[in-house]
């Protein structure tokens, strides 16, 4: 490998990380705009709910109208909850996909460099084999990554919700 390859190698690698990057402040951005619009809803609800609670007529109704409220800011925490988990999931494939094609596209360009390493080095041996051998290993690292990759997005996907489902590339 010469240096403008490992250099391009390197700048892809860069690039890659400033995507994940960007993908992470953007999900935490939309994380923190759910909780702030919730919070929001329910400080709004609770002193509509205070002011209905001054209306009651008799204990028996206040009581209804408490259980009545909390069930509606649990429902409503629920699925903040849930949205939250959907944005946790997609970014979750979102970062295996581009994981995978990071790892695809390096474990390609460095197969055509070892390759171009074995047909000029003379090496003694069968290089033919060694290259054989290297290619085998590199398949069955993507196919296990593949594999993790899949059993991640399942398990982040479990709360999702709403039919959605995941698709790893």
């Amino acid at each position: 490998m010469n240096n403008e390859q490992f250099g391009e190698m390197h700048k892809k690698s860069i690039d890659a990380a400033m995507k994940l990057t960007q993908m992470s402040l953007e999900n935490s951005k939309r994380i923190m705009e759910l909780q702030v619009e919730t919070a929001r809803a329910l400080f709004e609800e609770s002193v509509k709910n205070a002011r209905a609670l001054t209306d009651a007529k008799d204990p028996q109704s206040a009581l209804a109208l408490r259980t009545q409220f909390a069930q509606e800011t649990s429902a409503k925490m629920m699925e903040a909850m849930r949205q939250m988990a959907d944005i946790t999931a997609e970014a979750q494939a979102e970062f295996n996909r581009m994981l995978g094609q990071q790892m695809s596209g390096t474990s390609h360009e460095m197969m055509e460099n070892f390759r171009k390493m074995m047909s000029v080095s003379g090496m003694p041996g069968n290089s033919q084999d060694a290259f054989a051998a290297m290619q085998k290993a590199f398949g069955t690292a993507k196919d296990a990554f593949d594999q993790i990759a899949k059993a991640s997005t399942a398990a982040f996907g479990m709360g999702g919700g709403k039919g959605k489902s995941v698709k790893v590339q």
